[in-house]
């Protein structure tokens, strides 16, 4: 292994309180990042960096930690284009879209489906993503549940079952024996390929007894839960998410006053998607509202064929500042720390020794430049468990 030193760092967001100007953010000016190996080893200004194997000069420019995108749906097949059209010219979204997606992913081959995992992934870390989640949830049955969570468990650690997306088609006349596939066989055979559990808690999905029953039988098998909460209406989505300890209550768009302070409460991080209200032309959730009451908030793409197609973090930041309440500084701390708090992370979302060394080198002097200058594909260089990957 050797040593690099990232030297003339116009800002450095550390993400560290305890350094720099002692803002959450933990920002330094004028300064340098060490790197020994996979992991962060030293931090401070430029003129104090210690003696390195390597050097890079930063020109001046902005290093912040790579993006932890907590929330996405990566192993699919085919589009929804024609859905997408639809919508844009009035047709409201519903989650019975899934289904479409759900038909492709079973005709796809194993090769087919890590192809696409692959192409998005490589276009993520284009785009400054060095840690992301990704779920099941296209196949719903068992085989096509479990090989999407094989293929997942290839690439990422943080893989999450969510045979509890919709009910299946091949189970409409009959919810109850599909809960009870969800929960027994089907549970079974991924629980082993898995880190979390998850459910879609919402009207034209599961109600909030079908949620608990989902996510206490995974917990039994050792699987920690996440919930899609609250997205398209008022429900027990983000209330069971908190009384069962769940990492992360994902949406979170329609809250009631006892929801917000269930979620202050709480250890459940509340992940916000600002993807999908974009794709889908629905109410923004108010990060405000939530920031103001405590709340430990993530910033996610969602990333999906169909109400959330993209892959890029920036422009989610760009959302949540425009649109959802945030500052800069804020968005920048949700879609780094709080993508790694809703995983319960402590290695990544930050740069400090011992931090694993994911950084992102902007085009920029100042990570407030990802709000300020939208769709400019501002990431010029990217590093992940130490290497240089862009």
């Amino acid at each position: 292994m050797s040593s690099t030193a990232i030297t003339n760092i116009a800002a450095l967001v550390t993400n560290d309180p305890s350094l720099g100007d002692r803002s959450p953010l933990g920002l330094i000016q004028d300064a340098a990042v060490v790197v020994d190996g996979d992991h962060v080893v030293w931090t401070g200004e430029s003129s104090k960096a210690p003696a390195t194997d390597n050097r890079v000069d930063a020109g001046g420019r902005a290093v912040l930690p790579g993006f932890v995108d907590s929330h996405s749906h990566l192993v699919f097949a085919g589009d929804r284009t024609q859905e997408f059209n639809a919508r844009m010219s009035g047709r409201s979204y519903s989650a019975g879209g899934i289904r479409t997606t759900v038909a492709a992913t079973r005709a796809a081959t194993d090769a087919e489906l890590e192809a696409n995992l692959t192409r998005y992934l490589a276009e993520a870390l284009r785009q400054g993503t060095t840690t992301f989640e990704t779920k099941s949830g296209y196949g719903l049955t068992t085989e096509d549940e479990a090989r999407a969570l094989r293929i997942a468990a290839a690439h990422t650690d943080e893989v999450t079952y969510l045979g509890a997306h919709i009910v299946s088609p091949d189970y409409a006349d009959d919810p109850a024996a599909y809960v009870a596939l969800v929960t027994g066989e089907m549970l079974d055979a991924c629980a082993p390929h898995a880190r979390w559990i998850d459910v879609f808690c919402e009207k034209g999905a599961f109600d909030g007894d079908q949620a608990r029953a989902v996510l206490t039988a995974g917990r039994a098998k050792g699987l920690h839960p996440r919930v899609h909460a609250n997205q398209l209406s008022h429900g027990p989505g983000v209330q069971l998410a908190v009384e069962l300890d769940a990492a992360s209550a994902d949406h979170c768009t329609h809250l009631t006053d006892a929801d917000v302070d269930a979620l202050a409460s709480g250890n459940t991080v509340a992940t916000l998607l600002p993807g999908a209200e974009f794709s889908t032309r629905a109410q923004w959730p108010d990060a405000r509202r939530l920031l103001d009451a405590g709340v430990t908030v993530a910033l996610s793409t969602d990333c999906n064929p169909g109400s959330s197609f993209t892959s890029s973090v920036p422009f989610c930041i760009a959302l949540a500042v425009r649109d959802m309440g945030m500052t800069p500084d804020e968005a920048v701390w949700s879609a780094t720390a709080g993508g790694a708090a809703a995983l319960r992370r402590t290695d990544v979302g930050r740069i400090a020794p011992g931090a694993r060394a994911d950084l992102v080198l902007l085009d920029a002097p100042s990570h407030v430049h990802l709000a300020y200058r939208p769709g400019v594909p501002l990431v010029s260089a990217v590093w992940r468990k130490g290497v240089r990957e862009l």
